[in-house]
């Protein structure tokens, strides 16, 4: 692979439960960092789960964990930064297994670039949405609407990325302090819109806005 190579590939996984999509961007990983591969977009869902970053406060979850299994919920412990998150049917995960040697190092720019990439997605769907320098992240006013979160591994190998909320079911967020923030709500593009989103479109927003914000070209 040439160094000079800004090629990524593409996969649509579909809904995948959280454990395994951890284990493929582990396996994802271990393969770029010894250039066996190219940088990978990673687009799915995920069945409903709450994710407990490193530094998750064990009061961030707001009702017994126990009760989780009742609404159908799992718990997992993962890598990433950030705090306590929600994933579930409705919201569009974008996992980065991407090579920032080729990129300046620079972790502040690549979750800037994260962020850019959502704000003008949400503009091709005449949503108006912002950044706030203290938390990481899409908001629109006061409501975040996707989330940030990354590893970086020695070789500056990144896992993880961003979740963008669609059309979850917002009312599970209740049951958490997202991302550790609790003085700003969340929302989803369906409730800023009054309507659905077509989901295939959006997922080719996305692509076309990660090619443009990080200079690549897909090919898959």
């Amino acid at each position: 692979m040439e160094d000079g190579d800004r090629s990524f590939l593409f996969l649509d996984l579909g809904t995948v439960e959280y454990e395994r999509a951890f284990e493929l961007q582990t396996r994802c990983v271990e393969a770029r960092s010894q250039e066996k591969i190219q940088d990978i977009l990673l687009l799915l869902e995920h069945l409903p789960v709450f994710t407990l970053s490193r530094s998750t406060e064990p009061d961030h979850i707001l009702v017994p964990i126990s009760n989780l299994a009742e609404r159908g919920i799992s718990v997992s412990k993962t890598n990433r930064g950030g705090d306590v998150t929600y994933h579930g049917p409705g919201q569009l995960v974008g996992y980065v297994i991407m090579d920032l040697r080729r990129r300046g190092k620079d972790l502040h720019r690549y979750v800037r670039d994260l962020e850019q990439l959502i704000i003008d997605t949400l503009a091709d769907w005449g949503i108006s949405a912002n950044r706030i320098p203290e938390h990481p992240g899409v908001w629109v006013h006061n409501e975040k609407i996707a989330a940030i979160g990354i590893a970086v591994n020695r070789q500056w190998i990144t896992m993880h990325g961003f979740s963008l909320n669609v059309d979850p079911c917002l009312e599970h967020f209740s049951l958490i302090v997202p991302c550790g923030i609790r003085d700003r709500g969340v929302t989803s593009m369906k409730r800023i819109l009054g309507e659905d989103v077509d989901p295939q479109k959006l997922q080719q927003d996305i692509i076309n806005n990660f090619q443009r914000v990080f200079g690549t070209r897909g090919v898959g």
